[in-house]
């Protein structure tokens, strides 16, 4: 009987089209057919679109990680940009205060419809690591607000330069308590980092590396037009990994 009434509320569910809210029930992003704006946040960019189903899962704790020069950057402007171009909103905790307003007008970004959220972690912290951990949790604090707050379709907290002892120092319920914040919400959740850290609670990880450029010389042309990068894609929930060479546009940051 309890999985009797569970299928029917399933069904009730589907038919109101309230079905992403049982997350755990969503099928696997598919490479064909239609891609469901209430399931994914799509990048922009095609070819990363594809593979992923036609962008972010929402509802979800994902991340986007890689080294610096690796993209990291220009896709996150490329995601917001594409958010905001939708109408949504979006919010950026920006926890090492290194938003680029300029960069991000460049990119097509809706200014009117972002919450640029700024932190106050330093790279090299030296004898004050304790204010820089305190620091740290605060721009956490400041993400639980904002993904209580709802409303946004996209929501990004960037830590990308944040120094490593400092994120390890977070205790790992951190990850898995505001994965169950953005469970069963419209709001695709970002982490972006030099590393993975939300490990089996993110919704998928984005690992980008970039190519070695095979013009002659030093700079290639292809350069100017974008980065190639190595991205790997993994889906801890799916228990699948697949890698994508992709080209993202840049910006004029291009960490």
């Amino acid at each position: 009987m309890p999985a009797l009434a569970r299928a029917d509320l399933e069904t009730l569910l589907r038919a109101r089209k309230l079905d992403r809210t049982l997350t755990t029930a969503l099928p696997p992003p598919s490479e064909t057919g239609p891609h469901d704006s209430l399931a994914v946040s799509a990048t922009d960019v095609a070819p990363l679109d594809v593979r992923l189903g036609g962008g972010l899962p929402r509802g979800q704790l994902s991340e986007l990680v890689g080294p610096r020069s690796s993209g990291r950057t220009s896709l996150l402007l490329r995601m917001l940009a594409a958010a905001t171009a939708r109408g949504e909103l979006v919010a950026l905790v920006d926890v090492l205060d290194g938003f680029d307003v300029e960069s991000a007008q460049a990119a097509g970004i809706d200014l009117d419809r972002l919450l640029w959220i700024r932190g106050h972690v330093v790279v090299n912290p030296g004898f004050c690591r304790d204010l820089n951990q305190r620091a740290l949790e605060q721009a956490v604090k400041a993400l639980t607000l904002v993904l209580q707050a709802g409303n946004f379709g996209l929501v990004v907290f960037d830590a990308a330069d944040a120094p490593s002892d400092a994120i390890r120092r977070l205790p790992f319920t951190t990850w898995l308590r505001l994965q169950r914040m953005a469970e069963g919400s419209p709001t695709a959740c970002v982490l972006i980092g030099a590393q993975p850290v939300a490990r089996s609670s993110a919704g998928l990880t984005l690992a980008l590396g970039v190519r070695p450029s095979t013009g002659s010389g030093r700079f290639s042309p292809r350069l100017f037009e974008g980065l190639d990068v190595d991205a790997r894609v993994v889906q801890a929930r799916h228990r699948s990994q697949q890698q994508i060479d992709v080209r993202v546009p840049l910006s004029t940051s291009c960490a």
